[in-house]
């Protein structure tokens, strides 16, 4: 047996795929995965199929013609043509993540193209796609051009290559989010997003840290996070978590020295720090807070609080770079509230009278 690619277009009307596909299983012709691609033609129909090794080209075209299926398109596909689009699709996806600057080969292996151009920006105007040319915006900037004589490209496959440029500017983003500080004493850190893959690196960190430092950090609770409050610390349903790595010279380790957290609820955000005890008093936890109320800013947030300690004189000092007035207190624990820029209240709103 043998393995095809058809790609036929059929009526979109009830009974005609089933034409279609009882003409091939005539010819002792086993679809093993079909696509349907909606049209403005009609149903464009994509099937993987296992026909006898002594089948020709010709005669899967006639097959099809007699299933009533037009502008067919029959050519040999390999064996990892097994595998169904979701999971191509996501394999895709995978590798970008591990190789952001591989989008225009995996445009090419998605679409089954035969050749993809970069152009710079401002010489492509339009961007779509028509049967034998798609066109994408690179999000590092300028265009790819997707070139594929035969099929012709259908709306799903536009669908498909415009998610996967979406993933490509997310982590072109994360990447621009990126930048490197530099201490005083010559030291250098990266500032970045945080993921899930950097558990270990906080839980290490965590166990660097003074008994001290943490229950600061957790308001009493000295105790190691758990795993799975880790996790979500890392990666929050809702808002954002910053780390500040710093990369051994003499190991080239890579270690997390410090975390900040911004949880979010409604337009209201809550920020708390933790820096490493071999860190702290070095500016780190300002610069990390000054990101994470830009972040806010660019949100829309109306306002950050923060809770701490009465006595946690380091991180009033560094709330109060940020214009923290006097907070609540409810016994040892104060809570301040940040301002967030570009916010206006309601009362900055309302029209002032005269009396």
């Amino acid at each position: 047996m043998a393995l095809w690619r058809i790609r036929a277009t059929v009526e979109d009307k009830p009974g005609y795929l089933s034409v279609l596909t009882a003409s091939l299983a005539l010819r002792s012709v086993n679809i093993l995965a079909v696509q349907v691609h909606t049209t403005e033609g009609g149903a464009v129909d994509d099937f993987l199929v296992d026909a006898p090794d002594t089948m020709s080209e010709q005669e899967l075209q006639a097959a099809i013609a007699r299933g009533r299926g037009r502008d067919a398109f029959v050519t040999r596909a390999e064996a990892q043509g097994l595998a169904d689009q979701p999971t191509r699709a996501l394999a895709l996806a995978g590798r970008l993540v591990h190789d952001p600057d591989s989008l225009g080969e995996a445009l090419v292996t998605l679409l089954d193209a035969a050749e993809v151009r970069w152009r710079p920006e401002g010489t492509v105007v339009l961007h779509g796609f028509d049967e034998e040319r798609m066109t994408l915006i690179d999000p590092a900037g300028g265009s790819y051009e997707v070139l594929r004589p035969a099929p012709a490209f259908t709306p799903a496959e536009y669908a498909r290559a415009q998610a996967l440029v979406e993933v490509s500017g997310a982590l072109v983003r994360r990447t621009t989010d990126q930048t490197t500080l530099l201490l005083p004493d010559g030291a250098e850190l990266l500032i970045r997003a945080a993921t899930g893959d950097d558990v270990e690196g906080v839980r290490r960190m965590h166990a660097h840290s003074s008994m001290l430092s943490r229950r600061r950090r957790y308001l009493g609770g000295g105790q190691m996070p758990s795993e799975a409050r880790l996790r979500r610390m890392l990666e929050p349903a809702n808002g954002l978590t910053l780390l500040a790595l710093h990369v051994d010279p003499a190991s080239g380790e890579e270690r997390v020295v410090a975390m900040a957290n911004l949880l979010t609820e409604g337009d209201l955000g809550e920020v708390a720090l933790l820096v490493q005890d071999a860190w702290q008093r070095r500016g780190i936890g300002t610069v990390l807070l000054r990101r994470l109320t830009a972040w806010a800013a660019r949100t829309n947030f109306s306002a950050l609080v923060a809770h701490t300690g009465a006595d946690n004189v380091a991180m009033l000092r560094t709330l109060r770079r940020f214009g923290v007035a006097d907070g609540d207190r409810d016994g040892a624990l104060l809570t301040l509230t940040l301002p967030v820029a570009g916010h206006r209240s309601a009362s900055d709103e309302t029209p002032a009278t005269s009396g």
